[in-house]
């Protein structure tokens, strides 16, 4: 499961740290692509993760996968870590989530969530303990 939040810079290259924790689940080699929940971050995934994905959009009508899969497939890389813990986010993706300088990475459970820090902040600050008890209320929890 991948959970926490952490801030992290970006170099000039484009690479960023992920935490070791953070790099056990997602193996050796995982995906990185735009987020499909209509936030403006990148998402990050395992290669056993990507597949149930893409698994779960072909069972879409095909006018609909279609649609999702020339947004989510575009702007797809497979990435690897370097030696220092670092992966390397292709320019077409730094500019689509307005990476630069610091990056707030998130875990999701499932994936995780890159973030500009300043857009990550705006979408934060919409989650308030009220907001989230009603959320958690629909679980009965």
């Amino acid at each position: 499961m991948l959970f926490g939040g952490y801030q992290h810079n970006i170099d000039k290259k484009g690479r960023v740290f992920i935490p070791a924790k953070l790099r056990e689940e997602l193996g050796d080699s995982f995906m990185i692509c735009r987020g499909i929940y209509g936030k403006r971050c990148l998402c990050v995934y395992s290669n056993d993760e990507w597949d149930k994905l893409v698994e779960k959009i072909g069972t879409l009508p095909s006018t609909k996968s279609s649609a999702v899969k020339r947004f989510l497939y575009d702007g797809a890389f497979n990435v690897e870590f370097d030696t220092q813990g670092r992966i390397l986010i292709p320019a077409v993706l730094r500019e689509y989530a307005e990476l630069e300088g610091e990056a707030h990475i998130i875990g999701m459970d499932t994936n995780l969530e890159i973030w500009n820090t300043n857009l990550w902040a705006e979408e934060n600050s919409k989650y308030t303990p009220e907001s989230v008890a009603a959320i958690m209320e629909e679980l009965n929890f």
